[in-house]
């Protein structure tokens, strides 16, 4: 029914399963990476719709979602604020321990957090989420820390992918893509 599904690996399915927390970085995952400047300073970002939906999804599937970005962006907080994300931290220097903090807050273990990245300061969130994924543009260092990879990258669908593979793996995908009126 979802080919991009298909051909997942059981253990990856058996990790997507246990979540309760996805985590996501923003530049890179989120958007494609490009951070765009105004002569006036004024910045922008372009988010993907399918991503925004993926995250909706989730949510309603009850599922947290949480974005921890090195960076500050306003329009981060827009889109989180549009989005219903509560959990949004930037200027996060630490991601590590940060996650830390919200796995805490929320009273869950390590193994039901997903955590999406694309480069080097996303690894040491990798290495300790229950389930690691790195979009499909993701840094090659990555590659190896990681339980999946998206084939859509970054600011193309990637959210929306791990959404997907997270409610396919609880068994709510298809009930999801039901209320839509699919199948």
């Amino acid at each position: 029914m979802w080919p991009q599904l298909d051909n997942i690996a059981e253990t990856v399915l058996t990790r997507a399963a246990r979540i309760k927390l996805a985590a996501f970085d923003i530049d890179g995952v989120f958007t494609d990476g490009r951070l765009w400047f105004t002569d006036d300073n004024r910045e922008f970002k372009a988010f993907n719709v399918h991503d925004g939906l993926g995250v909706k999804l989730l949510a309603g599937a009850g599922v947290r979602i949480a974005i921890i970005s090195a960076r500050f962006s306003p329009m981060v907080a827009r889109r989180a604020t549009e989005l219903g994300i509560e959990l949004v931290y930037q200027d996060q220097a630490d991601k590590l321990a940060c996650f830390q903090r919200i796995l805490a807050a929320l009273k869950l273990a390590p193994e039901q957090a997903a955590y999406t990245g694309d480069d080097l300061p996303d690894l040491p969130v990798l290495k300790r989420a229950g389930l690691a994924v790195a979009v499909a543009n993701a840094h090659p260092m990555l590659l190896p820390h990681c339980h999946h990879v998206t084939t859509l990258p970054g600011g193309g669908g990637a959210v929306r992918e791990v959404a997907d593979l997270i409610l396919h793996a609880q068994g709510r995908l298809t009930d999801v893509y039901r209320r839509f009126g699919h199948g």
